[in-house]
């Protein structure tokens, strides 16, 4: 039961996604939408891979409940997410800005 970290997750991802798309609004190209969109898939694998991984190491299951395999797939999965997506806007900013000059 590794997926209920990105079910519980997903509303959060598709609220990130869309304000990482949404901003900045300008240029609005077509090199601009496929990099976001291949951030965003690059973004979305690796949280689904971390979370897989975060729920088989097993390292919280020492005798401390269920649940905790599932609060480390978790964390695994958003800490994923996040990293790609801090990442893109470091990058994204840097590209758009080497563009204007």
């Amino acid at each position: 039961m590794p997926y209920l970290a990105l079910v519980l997750f997903l509303p959060w991802f598709l609220l990130i996604g869309a304000l990482f798309r949404l901003f900045p609004r300008q240029p609005r190209d077509a090199a601009r939408k496929r990099f976001d969109l291949a951030a965003l898939a690059i973004a979305f694998v690796l949280s689904f891979g971390g979370m897989q991984w975060g729920y088989a190491l097993g390292l919280a299951d020492v005798g401390t409940g269920a649940i905790w395999k599932q609060v480390l797939a978790t964390l695994v999965a958003y800490g994923a997410f996040l990293a790609v997506m801090f990442i893109a806007v470091v990058l994204r900013t840097w590209w758009l800005q080497r563009r204007e000059t």
